[in-house]
């Protein structure tokens, strides 16, 4: 068991923070502040590699591992979890669907401009009345012909202000429940699919966050990711490893608002020594990077043991469980480390406050990851 990273990944984990240090960080207040993601960030990333590093070189991806994309996703979350959040959505949602579930040409048609940086991607699963129950939802894909015909809505459906390709859900046959449900993808400029306004969220306001209807879509039935039926276990296994990345992203929240929490006590001074010099105040920080670490290993674990092939459902729901409830009691930490100051804007503690809830609740609430790893113990 070897606990340390190799150099390979410690490489690419620099050039990860320094990227982040360059060109994220400076734009991170303001795209927070106006709630629109910078879209030359976007074609950086795209340009970098960084929006295709766990898929294959054969369609334009990096070839990377999937603890390379942890890693990445640790430290630009580090300095902006709505970028984390971007990267995620279209990597371990939108991109695992097609790449896991696709044919060849599905593969080379929507997979390869995905990750060789010339489109962005989205998933569509949430509606109004169906969250964490996704057989609750209405929306219908119909067969008619060559094509189905789509109607209903999805909302907080993440990248969808500017992406290209849409992943989504429907049912094709209600009776059915989860068993029912279809997956598709589908090109933003087809004639039903609609994109409304950004939805206000407390945090990651700068990530796109739309609901979109679609009135009559017709996909023809190539565009039908695998069988009919097989939707419900398409989105739960790239849910599986999304939640890894999430974890990552929660971590990276966690050592950012830690760093800039220690940057301030080394700096401010009260009662004429320094907050860093007081005892409390470094026990408190002991405690919070001990459990940052914690939680950073957790999804290390993870990230390996899907790399390794193995079941890596129950670590997922491990690592996102620990680490998004770290990233809150961290981020909380360093704004009461700061005080009045942690809770102004002027520093981005209490951006990364904000932005640290939504990782108990996306991609699967922290209830839910208790759901799945309670199911793995084989308790009941």
């Amino acid at each position: 068991m070897d606990f340390k990273l190799s150099k390979t990944h410690l490489l690419q984990q620099e050039l990860f923070r320094r990227f982040a240090a360059a060109e994220i960080a400076p734009l991170a207040e303001e795209m927070d502040e106006t709630e629109v993601y910078n879209l030359d960030l976007l074609k950086k990333l795209h340009k970098y590699g960084m929006m295709g590093i766990p898929y294959s070189k054969e369609y334009g991806g990096a070839g990377a591992d999937y603890l390379t994309y942890v890693l990445c996703m640790e430290e630009l979350s580090a300095a902006d979890a709505s970028t984390g959040i971007t990267i995620s959505v279209h990597t371990s949602l939108a991109c695992s669907c097609i790449d896991g579930f696709g044919t060849p040409a599905q593969k080379e048609k929507w997979l390869r401009p995905l990750v060789s940086g010339l489109k962005t991607g989205c998933f569509g699963l949430t509606e109004p009345n169906a969250g964490s129950d996704a057989a609750g939802q209405q929306t219908k894909a119909l067969l008619d012909g060559d094509a189905y015909v789509i109607n209903g809505a999805k909302i907080f459906t993440t990248n969808a202000g500017f992406a290209d390709t849409f992943v989504m859900f429907a049912m094709t046959d209600k009776s059915l429940g989860t068993k029912g449900i279809s997956a598709f993808v589908i090109d933003r400029n087809t004639p039903g699919l609609t994109v409304g306004k950004n939805i206000h969220r407390m945090g990651i306001r700068a990530a796109s966050n739309c609901e979109v209807a679609y009135d009559n879509v017709r996909v023809p039935v190539e565009n039908r990711l695998g069988k009919e039926g097989e939707g419900f276990k398409i989105a739960m296994k790239a849910l599986d490893a999304g939640r890894i990345g999430i974890a990552g992203q929660a971590v990276g929240i966690a050592q950012g608002a830690l760093n800039e929490a220690i940057k301030y006590i080394k700096e401010r001074k009260q009662f004429n020594k320094r907050i860093s010099s007081f005892q409390n105040t470094q026990f408190r920080v002991a405690d919070m990077q001990t459990l940052i670490d914690a939680a950073r290993l957790l999804a290390y674990r993870a990230a390996v043991t899907k790399d390794n092939g193995e079941n890596y459902g129950p670590q997922a729901a491990m690592a996102k469980l620990y680490a998004s409830r770290i990233a809150n009691d961290v981020t909380r930490d360093a704004v009461q480390l700061m005080g009045g100051y942690g809770y102004s804007r002027e520093y981005p503690v209490e951006r990364m406050m904000r932005d640290a809830k939504i990782t108990e609740i996306y991609e699967g609430t922290s209830e839910v990851m208790k759901m799945v790893i309670s199911g793995s113990m084989k308790i009941s």
